[in-house]
Order: structure tokens, then C-alpha cells, then sequence
């Protein structure tokens, strides 16, 4: 062998060795990406972010679509450039370590649950802004119920649907008027792979209805040590309206939403089965999911030959229920057409009446004029309901004084727990480094013990204020950005885009109101009297600036009203450099907005806001929270 031989040689294992390493790398990378876990690691976050930041930002930090974009080798080149190796294998291991412990909470706490977890059921789910599956609180209580179940260890799997247009994207035209676009979401670029069964075949669960077979497939979404199982209608064998059936979230009429969630429910239940999954406890988060229930009934008369009696009264004592709604309108109801054209064929497996069916969706069984209310049969089968607050507690016995008439008010069977938050997924890592240095050394891992904040009187008031500003520029900046991103979506005047790119002033004192718009929200109310507003925003001594953000329903035309209103204060030289308003908010948005106001905004109609958690995660970065005594 000739010397150059050998040097071929050599290369040619040196090429081989680089590939290897690359797609090693490309692979840690990609293991990553696939579990959300990393949404509430800032040191992972701030690696993805430096491999492409404009990329990054551009697909709305959504990992799996930027490696997509860049092949194993490319990948290797960056991560050589920026010294990133180390970093990777470190996520990676601490990924590894954290999916194969049990922590000590749950140990304590959940053992017996053993091999049957919690089926927790939800139709949207707010993990991040990159998976948008989700459209308002609701779906964020779930994402963080979902989060902090992984790192309390607790034995929890979530059932959903996964939307392929999601929640509508928000823009406002000239008029101020909010217009809504749905964008195709391509689910390859999604953290999300087909769930298969315990030989590893593709899922598809069929519903039977009067009218025919619904069939959904299955995805799984991984975050941290939960696994959420998502169903999807978009399947061949079924009707093209019944593939674009779960392609919106709260889109159609009431037929959409009763099909919607018998898919969620029944079919929830049959893609627990499916994977060999066998709960412990179902927990209903709101009624959308509560046909749920008539499936594991079915179940428990198939496999233990139980009556149905027997199998009501095993279910409701496996049943929790969590309502979140404080008004009787918001509650689901369907007619006895629409409940037999779907519930026919599992009303039959269940050898019922029509009429006792009806009756257990109904406050009055014998009404027949009365329609079924989906929150209803979940009270009457589950064994424990909460409201999601105190005073909400209070509203909702009330609300269902007749479904308990033998009971007094004060003891009908509907407890509370207030609302909460992920921390980990809402605290600045600015203001984590400063807990740190003042906390106790293993805060992070006991933050839901109230001592453990009891280290906040220790912090340093001048760190905590110079921190705090650093938040509060990082928020004007981006607002600055997307305000001037929408000037230039509308077409607006060079002079408009100008103004938008200086808009707001880091020294004022900044109120932020991020939420749905909701008219009992009253996102207006401080907006009222115009002039008090001029002197509030205009004094030569105190100002104050304003950040709006939030979503209205579709057909919501009075929400839509509000918005116009706020969004077309910019046109008033009085009030253009002191109001704006963020169009399409998301995760995204709320983060950059709670870590960076001085005050954050509650003033909704007593007592309509169940319970609200944006003040949780607006106090936990430092800013005062401003809030009539709501839930």
C-alpha cells in the first residue's frame, strides 16, 4: 500500500467517523425536539435558538421544523462553529435521566395508582405556541396540568384531538376589524408519531353512529414522562366532511361539536385501549369529553359482565370531574335527535332506553322537553366534582342546586381547587438565576411548598428592580417588532413603521391585558371616559402606557367590538404612542407579556371569571397584579 493509498484511507475513515458523529448528533437533536419537555428548559431552548435565531424565530420556535430544514452534516458544521457538543450530550443525558426517574413526590403520593394512570381529558391542549392545538385558558390549564404531572412523576396519560388548522390566526385590517385565517399545520413538522398498538400496528378506533362508522387515528405527543394521545378524523374510509371534522377547534354548528367530542369521549377511551392502557381514574377537565364515561360503562358490562347498573356505579367511583364554566350558557347541550343519531348504537351495547339515556344528561330525567347537557352526565357519573376556585365553588352549587334537591345548597357535592400554573414554563430564567441565589438551594424542586417562597423577603429589592427592567425592555422590544410587522402586513406609511419601531417607553409604567375577548372580560372598562384616560396616559409626572393582547371568537361580533375600539385608539395622537394592541396572541405572546409589565390587568364581571391564572404568572416575574375579587 502506497502513501497514497493509506491517505485515502485514513480520509476515507475520517469521512465515515464525521458522518457517523453527525447523525448521532442530528439524532440527540432530534430526541429532543420530539418531547416537549425542553419547553421549560431554557438551556435547551437557548440551543435550539442558537443554531438558526432567525429560523428560529420565523417558525415560532418550533425545533422540529428547523432541523427539518438542515441536514445531519450542516447540523455538525453549526454545532462545530458554536462549540455545542458538550451542551447537546448534556440535554440529552439530563432528557434520559429525567424520563427514567420517579420523583420522590410521587412516590409519596401517587404509589397507588401503580400501572393504572390517570386518563385525563381535555379538547385542547397550550404545551407551547409551537403546537397549536389550543385556544385560550382552558387549553393552557391542561398544558400545565399535563407539565407538572411529568415532573411530580405522576402516572397521568391526556386524550385529545389534534387539529390540523388549530385556533384561527388573528389579523386586523384597516378597520381595526379582527379577520381570521386557518393555515394548514403540517404534522411532520410537529413533535407527533402515529400510536400504535402492542405489536406496533397504526391505531385506528371506529365509533359507530346511526348514520355510520367514524374512525380516527392516533398520535402521540410526548411531554416529559406524559404521553398525550391525540385523534384525528382525517382518515381514509371516512367521508370528506368527516375528515375535516377535527381539522378546527370550536369551529361548525352543533352537530360538528357533538361528533367532535364522541370522537374525544368514546373514541378517547377505545385509543386507551388500543395502546394497553387500562386507567385507574378518568378525569373529565370540563363536559366536552363526558360521553366518555357511557364507554367505559360498555366496557365493564364486556369484559367483567357487570349490568349496567353495577358498571354506572364502578364508573362514577373512578370519575373525577372538573368544570371551569360560571354561566348556564356555557355549558354544552344537544337535542334528542343529535344524541340518538350518535349515541344509538352505544346506547344499544348498553341495553337502554332512549329515554334513560336522555335522562342522564338532564337535571329533570322525566323532561322531555329538556335537552341533554353534556356537564350534567358528567356530574350524575362522576364520584367527585370540583370548580376551579372558591367563589366559582360557590357559583356552581348554586348553578346546580336542582340536580342535588334533597341536599341544601352549602352541601351539594362540588368542591374546589383553584387553578395553578407550570412555573417552570412561565418564570423568566432572569428571575430563576435570582430566586436561586436567594432561595433555598433545592426551591426548584420543592416549588410547590409555600415555605419555599418565604426566601422571596430575602431577595435584594435593587436586583430584583434591575432585573425586572431587563424583562420589561426585552417585552417593549418585541412589541416594537410586531407592531411594526403588522404596520407593514397592512401596507401602512413608511412614517406609520417608523413610529411602531420606537413605540411605547421603557420608563413608563406599562399595564398589560392579555386574554380571550370575552365582553365579560371587559378588556374596555378603563378606556371609557376618554379624557381621564388622556390625563391617566399624558401626565407630565406619572404616564402610563398600555399592552393589549387577546382573541374573540369568531362569531363573537360584541368581542370583535372591543377589540376595534382599543386597535383604533392609534389613530388619536393622544393615544398612538400609549395604547397598542398584539394582534394573533399566543403562548408566545402572554410569555413575553407577563415576564415584562409592571402591572398586570384583571377586571372581569364578578363573578364570571372562574379562575384566572395570567396574574399567577405576571406575580411570579416580579410584576403587581390588578384585579377585582373574582376567581
Amino acid at each position: 500500500m502506497g502513501p497514497m493509498d493509506t491517505l485515502a484511507s485514513q480520509t476515507g475513515a475520517q469521512g465515515i467517523s464525521t458522518s457517523l458523529s453527525a447523525d448521532t448528533m442530528y439524532q440527540k437533536c432530534l430526541t429532543l425536539a420530539r418531547n416537549l419537555w425542553w419547553t421549560w428548559q431554557p438551556d435547551v431552548i437557548n440551543l435550539f435558538r442558537e443554531l438558526d435565531p432567525i429560523r428560529w424565530r420565523q417558525l415560532d420556535h418550533n425545533p422540529v421544523a428547523l432541523l427539518s430544514e438542515i441536514t445531519p452534516e450542516r447540523l455538525e458544521i453549526r454545532i462545530s462553529e458554536l462549540s455545542l457538543h458538550s451542551r447537546i450530550n448534556q440535554a440529552y443525558r439530563r432528557l434520559k435521566e429525567y424520563l427514567s426517574e420517579r420523583p420522590l413526590w410521587a412516590r409519596t403520593h401517587a404509589g397507588v395508582l401503580g400501572s393504572k394512570p390517570v386518563a385525563y381529558f381535555s379538547l385542547e391542549y397550550g404545551i407551547h405556541e409551537s403546537v397549536p392545538i389550543y385556544s385560550g385558558g382552558l387549553g393552557v390549564l391542561s398544558g400545565d396540568h399535563c407539565k407538572s404531572a411529568s415532573d411530580l412523576g405522576v402516572p397521568l396519560v391526556a386524550v385529545g384531538l389534534f387539529y390540523d388548522q388549530g385556533y384561527f390566526k388573528q389579523h386586523l385590517n384597516h378597520e381595526g376589524w379582527q379577520e381570521e385565517e386557518y393555515i394548514d399545520v403540517r404534522v411532520e413538522k410537529l413533535p407527533l408519531e402515529l400510536a400504535g398498538d402492542e405489536e406496533g400496528n397504526p391505531i385506528v378506533v371506529q365509533i359507530e353512529t346511526r348514520t355510520g362508522v367514524l374512525k380516527a387515528k392516533v398520535w402521540l405527543m410526548r411531554v416529559g414522562r406524559v404521553n398525550v394521545y391525540l385523534l384525528d378524523t382525517d382518515v381514509d374510509g371516512n367521508s370528506p366532511e368527516d375528515r375535516d371534522l377535527t381539522s378546527r377547534l370550536y369551529g361548525g354548528d352543533n352537530r360538528t361539536r357533538i361528533r367532535q367530542e364522541l370522537v374525544a369521549g368514546v373514541g378517547g377511551v377505545r385509543a386507551l385501549r388500543a395502546v394497553g392502557i387500562k386507567p385507574g381514574v378518568y378525569h373529565l377537565n370540563e363536559g366536552h369529553s363526558a360521553f366518555a364515561v357511557l364507554e367505559v360503562m360498555r366496557e365493564r358490562m364486556m369484559d367483567d359482565g357487570l349490568s349496567f347498573h353495577d358498571a354506572f356505579r364502578e364508573t362514577a367511583h373512578s370519575t373525577v370531574f372538573t368544570t371551569h364554566t360560571p354561566v348556564p350558557a356555557g355549558h354544552d347541550r344537544f337535542d334528542a335527535g343529535l344524541i340518538e343519531e350518535h349515541l344509538g348504537p352505544l346506547r344499544d351495547a348498553l341495553g337502554i332506553s332512549h329515554d334513560q339515556l336522555m335522562g342522564l344528561g338532564r337535571v329533570n330525567p322525566n323532561d322531555g322537553g329538556e335537552t341533554f347537557c353534556m356537564t350534567v352526565l358528567a356530574l350524575k357519573c362522576s364520584y367527585k366534582a370540583n370548580a376551579v376556585s372558591a367563589l366559582h365553588g360557590r357559583v356552581t352549587r348554586n348553578m346546580w342546586s336542582r340536580l342535588y334537591s334533597w341536599r341544601i345548597e352549602d352541601e351539594v357535592p362540588i368542591g374546589h381547587i383553584t387553578n395553578g400554573v407550570h412555573i417552570p414554563s412561565w418564570l423568566a430564567w432572569q428571575m430563576k438565576l435570582l430566586y436561586d441565589r436567594y432561595f433555598s438551594p433545592d426551591w426548584y424542586q420543592r416549588m410547590g411548598e409555600p415555605e419555599v417562597w418565604q426566601g422571596i423577603f430575602r431577595v435584594d429589592p435593587g436586583e430584583l428592580w434591575e432585573t425586572h427592567l431587563t424583562l420589561k425592555s426585552q417585552l417593549i422590544s418585541f412589541v416594537r417588532r410586531r407592531v411594526s410587522r403588522q404596520c407593514r402586513r397592512r401596507e401602512e406609511p413608511d412614517e406609520v413603521i417608523e413610529m411602531a419601531r420606537s413605540i411605547l417607553d421603557p420608563t413608563v409604567l406599562t399595564i398589560g391585558f392579555g386574554r380571550r375577548f370575552a365582553t365579560y372580560k371587559r378588556a374596555t372598562l378603563l378606556l371609557s371616559d376618554e379624557q381621564r384616560l388622556n390625563r391617566l396616559l399624558n401626565d407630565p409626572h406619572r404616564p402610563v402606557q398600555f399592552i393589549f393582547a387577546g382573541k374573540a371568537h369568531p362569531r363573537d361580533v360584541p368581542g370583535k367590538e372591543l377589540i376595534q375600539r382599543i386597535a383604533n385608539l392609534r389613530k388619536d395622537p393622544r393615544f398612538a404612542h400609549r395604547i397598542v394592541f398584539i394582534e394573533d396572541y399566543d403562548i408566545n405572546v402572554c410569555r413575553h407579556m407577563v415576564q415584562g409589565v409592571d402591572v398586570w390587568l384583571n377586571n372581569p364581571r364578578r363573578p364570571l371569571e372562574a379562575s384566572g391564572t395570567s396574574g399567577q404568572k405576571a406575580v411570579l416575574n416580579g410584576a403587581l397584579h390588578m384585579s377585582v375579587l373574582d376567581g
